[in-house]
């Protein structure tokens, strides 16, 4: 009897509460780096950028329930075009994850100098152990469960609420609010100005992408947990980063005063050392875990990119000591501790390089999510979701702000650029070895484009369905034959998935697309590759369908599809 599998149980409380861990840290750092590039006017750019944020979230929503098994910009870019723009999506955010780890855990060791002065000179030292402690967590197995990290956002919520209502209790509401001017006092803009600050200030809003790789554990329906748990988020960002960000920026003699530390010293403005010192403690603690997070999220990214065939299998490999993927940890920790060093530190310097990988994410989320909605609108497919035309108009109009946004970044913050471009040809240079040694050993390779049954609305006219089997003789000789005998027509490969039982708790993070696990499905559709000649392949779809009960599977193909004709292996 199969392994009875795990109930999804993340409510929409528990889902915002993994969110605002990640974006509720970003409030610690942002205030800082922007104040340097921008110095007043930082309140100013994070509010406008709010904004775009709230349109954002939005988008990722329905990301988190069009593709239930998680995967986030992969999963959306190989669905919009193919399994390479996934893969480009892929890169870009294990640069935000990178980025995210080194920025975060080097912001939590230098809020806690201000608790600790004596380690203030050997923070990067400090950053870089700290990292590797981290690693070590992860080979253990150590992870995060969602109950410790809605017990983090709370304190992180408190904390900012609690330094929020000192301020107004401090200099009174009155002033509070009389700050805003100042964020638009000083020398005029300038466009280009107005354009970098606007790209930078998306930094506040980085970790918004964790609520599509929540969804493997959300609770059903998706469409109704995600955006409620977005909604929570929206609300409580809205209370807190600008707020925090103003008033740091405007009412704290920032002359002297270490811009990393920002909040903190705000909470110590206004209340005391003693607020001073729990901002900083439990900033700390936040960022340090936040840090730990972003590695969870880059292996696990790793592991999905390379059950897709396009880095090494070895990444994949478990010790046998605790049953953890050691190879896909190092490769999350290494290139974070190198940045760290290169940088020396330098919070700004990681704030820039964050900015590549964090947008350009958002990019090919927003574009591709447009390209899967206005094929919807155009073909009108069967069981589609529906998206209305004042949505479809905002999620365009969402993605123009993003990608500008982006473009900025790349030209204003060429260091970023550099570096972001580094890490996005290496990893490219990796899959084309990758791909080219699997080809020399026959062993399967990436099939350019497999559609998920359950996001999958063809529009087609009368097709040939062929059933595959795990047979990969019979399916040569069937591949050949079915595109013979179509001609003209659309033929349909599609491969009923078996129930392989995970006894192993689902982890947060963890992408669950049955595909990327089913072997006999890669080596089959790899078969259909082969055979189908390069000119036939515009009308060849495949199409993998998850476990199940195989006859009713096999039925609810022939409904969507109206085959004219079924061919079982």
């Amino acid at each position: 009897m199969p392994a009875r599998k795990p109930r999804p149980n993340l409510g929409a409380v528990l889902c915002w509460a993994v969110v605002f861990a990640d974006i509720g840290t970003s409030v610690y750092y942002t205030p800082g780096i922007l104040f340097r590039q921008v110095g007043a006017h930082a309140a100013l750019f994070v509010t406008l950028t709010l904004g775009v944020f709230v349109l954002l979230a939005l988008k990722y929503a329905e990301v988190a329930w069009r593709y239930p098994h998680g995967g986030g910009v992969v999963s959306v870019g190989a669905h919009a075009v193919n399994n390479a723009v996934g893969l480009v999506g892929g890169l870009f955010i294990l640069v935000d994850y990178f980025l995210t780890s080194a920025l975060s855990a080097l912001s939590g060791l230098i809020y806690l100098s201000l608790v600790l002065p004596a380690i203030s000179g050997q923070v990067v030292l400090l950053t870089v152990v700290a990292l590797m402690l981290l690693a070590l967590l992860n080979l253990v197995g150590i992870s995060a469960d969602a109950k410790v990290t809605a017990v983090i956002a709370v304190v992180a919520l408190v904390s900012q609420v609690l330094v929020v209502v000192a301020v107004l209790v401090h200099v009174g509401p009155q002033a509070a609010v009389h700050a805003a001017p100042k964020a638009l006092s000083g020398s005029a803009l300038s466009g280009v100005t107005l354009l970098t600050g606007y790209a930078g200030a998306f930094l506040a809003f980085s970790g918004l992408e964790s609520i599509s790789q929540l969804a493997p554990a959300m609770r059903h329906p998706n469409r109704r947990t995600a955006p409620r748990a977005m909604l929570l988020v929206i609300v409580t960002v809205a209370l807190t980063s600008p707020a925090l960000t103003l008033w740091a920026t405007t009412l704290l003699h920032t002359q002297g005063a270490d811009p990393n530390q920002f909040v903190s010293l705000l909470g110590g403005f206004a209340a005391g050392p003693i607020v001073q010192a729990e901002v900083a403690a439990s900033a700390a603690l936040l960022l340090v875990f936040a840090g730990n997070t972003a590695i969870i999220g880059c292996y696990h990214v790793f592991l999905a990119l390379s059950r897709m065939r396009f880095l090494p299998q070895r990444l994949q490999a478990r010790n046998r000591w605790r049953g953890t993927p050691h190879w896909a940890i190092a490769a999350a920790t290494v290139v974070p501790v190198a940045v760290v060093i290169v940088s020396r530190g330098d919070t700004g310097v990681l704030g820039d390089m964050y900015a590549f990988g964090l947008l350009g994410a958002f990019s090919v989320t927003c574009v591709c999510l447009d390209i899967v909605r206005f094929r919807e609108r155009k073909y009108r497919r069967r069981g589609a979701p529906r998206t209305g035309l004042p949505m479809f108009v905002l999620g365009l109009v969402t993605s123009v702000l993003v990608v500008t946004a982006w473009a900025t970044n790349l030209v204003a913050k060429p260091l970023a650029t550099i570096f972001g471009g580094a890490v996005l040809c290496t990893g490219l240079l990796v899959v084309g070895v990758t791909t080219h040694l699997q080809r020399r050993r026959s062993h399967p390779g990436v099939v350019p484009v497999v559609h998920r049954f359950e996001v999958w609305h063809p529009a087609l006219e009368d097709p040939l369905l062929v059933l595959l089997s795990e047979d990969h003789v019979r399916t040569r000789e069937v591949a050949r034959a079915a595109v013979r005998e179509a001609a003209a027509r659309d033929v349909v490969f599609a491969f009923i998935g078996r129930d392989v039982p995970d006894p192993k708790r689902r982890r947060l993070r963890e992408i669950h697309d049955p595909y990327l696990h089913d072997e006999e499905a890669h080596a089959a559709f790899a078969e259909v590759r082969r055979c189908v000649p390069t000119r036939a392949r515009s009308r060849v779809h495949a199409v993998y369908v998850p476990h199940g009960e195989p006859r009713s599977r096999e039925e609810a193909l022939r409904r969507r599809l109206r085959p004219t004709r079924v061919v079982a292996e």
